[in-house]
């Protein structure tokens, strides 16, 4: 039985929820943009707001990921094939020491813009758990496809479409 003045205990969660700095965990549609900020292994800073517009393809993956290294060379080559249409890829490496990701990237060269997960909120956004993980944001930001493995060029390319990246 409820006493007088009391808020029901769902009623708390679904509060706590919508004030938490975490909305794509919590969100009601998926109608809402992912809000997130990242900080490359370079130093630059990406936003939500600073992206905007274009369409943003999440990578997690890690260096000792044999699946990630194969597909390297298709993100690349996506990458430099959208590029022109808005397309910027995030590769969110998970969990590695900067200085081993450094030494990774000398002996092999990646186009996308590199994130280490301690830079970013964007593994705890999006759940990512397995290697490699791909996320797709529209032009707006919200989150239109998700892709868990590799699965080769032609399942980043069904992916990409969805954003109206085609070739």
């Amino acid at each position: 039985m409820l006493r007088p003045n009391t808020i029901p205990r769902r009623h708390l969660l679904l509060l706590f929820a919508s004030l938490s700095p975490f909305p794509k965990l919590f969100a009601d549609s998926s109608d809402d943009p992912l809000h997130f900020v990242a900080r490359t292994i370079d130093g630059e800073k990406l936003t939500t707001d600073a992206l905007r517009g274009k369409v943003v393809l999440i990578e997690f993956w890690a260096t000792w990921c044999p699946y990630c290294k194969k597909e390297e060379p298709i993100l690349d080559r996506l990458g430099k094939e959208f590029e022109k249409d808005g397309l910027v890829i995030l590769a969110v490496d998970m969990g590695e020491p900067k200085h081993r990701v450094k030494k990774y990237l000398e002996d092999s060269p990646r186009t996308s813009k590199i994130v280490l997960a301690q830079d970013t909120t964007l593994a705890a956004i999006c759940d990512a758990h397995s290697y490699p993980m791909y996320v797709l944001l529209d032009r707006d930001g919200r989150q239109i496809g998700d892709q868990h493995g590799a699965a080769g060029e032609k399942a980043l390319r069904n992916l990409l479409s969805r954003a109206g990246l085609r070739s």
